[in-house]
């Protein structure tokens, strides 16, 4: 971790482009703290494309297809998604920089969301950073059962229909496990 920014700055997204294609992202203490840290982690997670692992409920759901699946549709309605308070999280990292940075980043296409819909609301959702061939993925959030799973699978989808090399988590924690992340070396 690196030092923070004064309240009230922006992330220039040139900046926020050559930190993630150099392996850093940011990150804020809470919603409310305006300053923006960042972090360059020791070990990534990262889930190999080619090693996805689907668990068998959520093979269930998606054959069911209870939910319709958009891509890019509301960006910033899934970014808030994923900044709303919960019963399991009080708080988040994606403070008005952090957001104002990504919400910039999908205009300029290099940031994307995949949505999980359910009669005309929002029900789940994900997004994250594409660079190259790699996607960062940055946070999910899910008001329905499996609608955040639902959209990881098909985000491994496209990335693998698009070629893409690799799906970077950030770090890997035990439920990213259970669809095949592993941590690797930042060296590697």
């Amino acid at each position: 971790m690196t030092r923070p920014y004064a309240p009230g700055y922006r992330i220039p997204t040139d900046l926020l482009l050559k930190a993630y294609a150099s392996g850093v992202f940011p990150m804020a203490e809470s919603a409310t703290d305006p300053e923006v840290f960042w972090v360059r982690p020791e070990t990534r997670g990262i889930i190999p494309l080619d090693g996805f692992h689907t668990p068998r409920s959520l093979k269930k759901t998606i054959r069911r297809h209870p939910f319709d699946i958009r891509y890019d549709f509301d960006f910033e309605a899934t970014i808030d998604g994923c900044a709303e308070r919960r019963d399991e999280r009080r708080s988040t990292w994606i403070n008005a920089p952090i957001r104002e940075a990504y919400v910039e980043l999908y205009r300029l296409g290099h940031c994307h969301s995949v949505e999980a819909w359910r009669e005309g609301r929002l029900a789940g959702g994900l997004y994250g950073v594409s660079l190259g061939r790699v996607f960062f993925g940055e946070s999910m959030f899910a008001r329905e059962t499996d609608a955040s799973k639902t959209c990881l699978y098909y985000l491994v989808e496209r990335l693998n229909e698009r070629r893409f090399a690799l799906l970077d988590t950030q770090f890997t924690t035990e439920h990213l496990k259970r669809f095949g992340a592993i941590d690797v070396p930042r060296s590697r």
